[in-house]
């Protein structure tokens, strides 16, 4: 039985090997909380073991971030530092790998004035639009994977003590992204796995989707010709194979923008900006949400919707089997990373452009293609145990795609 510090250097350098496939040369570009610095240092280690050139860390904190919003001069929300969004444009380039540690406490701006944080977010994203693009086309590779913070640990395991919380989210942690014997082979296998669905799904050529369940969804979804499917690893523009997310049970598209029409119920709660938003319910017309309700966080789901005009449109649609490993847990994470693994999901907001042909087609090509375009992009969580989802062909033939809520194809 392997002890936790192991398993810990097992799974940096199952981030570092398979995540953003580290080359010799390449720079490592770290985004980490700073509680978690002696992980970074692990997945720096691994890097730099693997032929690294430079590792580059950025330090983020939960308490210094709620201190700004909450005290910080209102005229600061309204503005970017220069510096910040050139290194951010500057790093977002082939020869950089990009890792980022995402673990938060999920409430942590709870009672925060939401106008100061949109602000700040759409600023932000008009700075580091160049950038935040590259990354949507997979010019480089990246991953995004979590850790446990106490925070963290303890929203997901409320009644535990820190230190128990803690010992118990690395389980679940571990046991998700195949962490405890040859992790980088377990994880090549499951990629393989997840592949067979991209490909039956590639073959079919779907013209459209159904949702229906019993929470309320109910919806039909167009998906824009020449699209394809993606999940399990990735091929960033140099043919580098990375996974973006550790862990990953999804396989997903994106949906013709103007093309989406229903009701979409969230099964799960989304943590958003540092507030947990329940029972989400959207009414969609013609792709665009007209009506978002939820019992916890409207007024911060209300302000994601507007961060832009794409905001209010969807980028993605992600098929998650309901009897998959972190579903089976049992655990709400709290984490979109892993409870977007544990379900079927949309995301509204940017597009990744899954398209043929897509790196050689302008912004305005793929705008006509049907491919959304906004400074974000936020999952939520739509699955469950009787949902169904009939595609139809392209010739009008009706395929059953998910049946009792996991694959039937």
């Amino acid at each position: 039985m392997k002890d936790l510090t192991q398993l810990q250097k097992d799974y940096a350098e199952l981030l570092i090997k398979s995540g953003v496939s580290m080359k010799p040369g390449m720079r490592l570009f770290l985004r980490c909380p700073i509680e978690a610095a002696p992980f970074a240092r692990l997945c720096a280690k691994a890097a730099y073991d693997a032929g690294c050139s430079e590792v580059i860390t950025e330090w983020n904190d939960d308490a210094m971030t709620r201190m700004k919003y909450l005290n910080a001069a209102d005229e600061v929300f309204d503005n970017v530092h220069q510096w910040g969004a050139d290194m951010f444009n500057t790093l977002a380039e082939p020869n950089t790998a990009w890792l980022a540690i995402y673990a938060e406490d999920p409430e942590n701006l709870k009672g925060v004035d939401p106008d100061r944080i949109t602000r700040f977010e759409v600023n932000w994203g008009k700075a580091i639009e160049p950038g935040r693009e590259r990354m949507m086309r997979n010019d480089m590779p990246w991953c995004v994977a979590s850790v446990p913070t106490a925070a963290w640990a303890k929203a997901v395991f409320p009644d535990k003590d820190e230190e128990e919380a803690i010992a118990c989210l690395w389980d679940e942690i571990f046991k998700a992204c195949r962490v405890g014997g040859d992790a980088v082979a377990d994880w090549k296998a499951h990629s393989d796995e997840v592949q067979k669905h991209v490909q039956i799904l590639n073959e079919l050529n779907l013209k459209t989707l159904r949702y229906k369940n019993s929470a309320g969804t109910d919806v039909t979804v167009e998906l824009p010709e020449g699209h394809f499917w993606a999940g399990g690893e990735e091929a960033a523009a140099d043919g580098t194979i990375f996974s973006a997310n550790i862990p990953t049970e999804e396989v997903f598209t994106l949906p013709k923008k103007d093309s989406i029409n229903g009701t979409i119920v969230a099964t799960k709660p989304l943590c958003h900006n540092g507030t947990v938003i329940e029972g989400i319910r959207f009414v969609v017309k013609d792709g665009k949400i007209v009506e978002a309700h939820s019992d916890t966080g409207e007024d911060v789901l209300k302000d994601a919707i507007k961060v832009d005009e794409g905001a209010s449109y969807f980028g993605e649609v992600a098929l998650v089997p309901y009897d998959s490993p972190i579903s089976n847990s049992g655990v709400l994470f709290l984490n979109t990373l892993y409870d977007e693994n544990a379900s079927c999901h949309f995301a509204f907001g940017e597009a990744y452009p899954l398209i043929k042909d897509a790196d050689k087609m302008s912004k305005e090509e793929l705008k006509e293609r049907g491919v959304n375009f906004s400074m974000t992009h936020v999952d939520f969580m739509v699955g469950s145990a009787d949902l169904e989802i009939i595609g139809t062909t392209h010739d009008g033939r009706e395929v059953e795609i998910f049946r009792d809520g996991n694959f039937a194809i």
